[in-house]
This record gives C-alpha cells, sequence and structure tokens, in this order.
C-alpha cells in the first residue's frame, strides 16, 4: 500500500461509505403500524425493514473496516517516511559538521627567515 494509490484507495472507500449511509437514509424510519392491518402484516413489513437496513449496516461496517485499514496502512508509510527522512537528516548532519571541522583545521605554514 506504500505506492502512490493509496490516496485513490481511500477516496474510493470512503466514497462507498457515502453512498452506503445514503441508501440507509433512504430506507428512512422503521415502518410504523398501520392499525387497519392485522398484526402478522405489520411485523412482516417491520421485519423487511429490519432485514434491509441490518444488510446496509453490516455493508457499512465492512466498508469502514477496509477504510480504517487503509488509513493504518497509509500512516505507517507516513512514518516510514518520516523514519527515513530523520535519518537522512542525521547523515547530512554529520556530513556538514565534518565538512565544517575540516574547513576550520588551521594549516600550519613554516615561514622561511
Amino acid at each position: 500500500m506504500t505506492n502512490l494509490g493509496a490516496g485513490e484507495i481511500i477516496y474510493d472507500l470512503r466514497k462507498k461509505i457515502q453512498e452506503i449511509q445514503s441508501d440507509l437514509s433512504q430506507l428512512g424510519e422503521p415502518i410504523v403500524e398501520l392499525p387497519e392491518l392485522i398484526s402478522s402484516a405489520n411485523l412482516l413489513r417491520t421485519n423487511e425493514y429490519l432485514a434491509k437496513t441490518n444488510v446496509k449496516k453490516t455493508e457499512l461496517l465492512s466498508a469502514y473496516g477496509a477504510y480504517s485499514k487503509a488509513l493504518e496502512e497509509l500512516l505507517l508509510s507516513v512514518f516510514d517516511i518520516q523514519k527515513d527522512l530523520k535519518e537522512i537528516l542525521k547523515e547530512q548532519s554529520s556530513l556538514i559538521s565534518n565538512s565544517a571541522k575540516k574547513q576550520s583545521k588551521p594549516k600550519t605554514k613554516t615561514r622561511k627567515k
């Protein structure tokens, strides 16, 4: 996941999460029992609604799981990059300090009298 496509994967997962949330909100509120229907019909309608919302919520949990895993992998690669950059900075600092030490050593010249 340390490739450049990580942002695309996270974007796609976030888009999928938004679509599922939209689908879930389109299902609306639980169905209100209608007094003119018998109780078994009301129970069937309620059961159908609950089954649909359960499927969408399961999809949503799955999408959030994939999304969080992708974010974790992205963070790991960011931390790896940060560690590499620290090492590079340390290396460059030591090169600069070594270079400065070499330049500051006085050259001893013997004068002829």
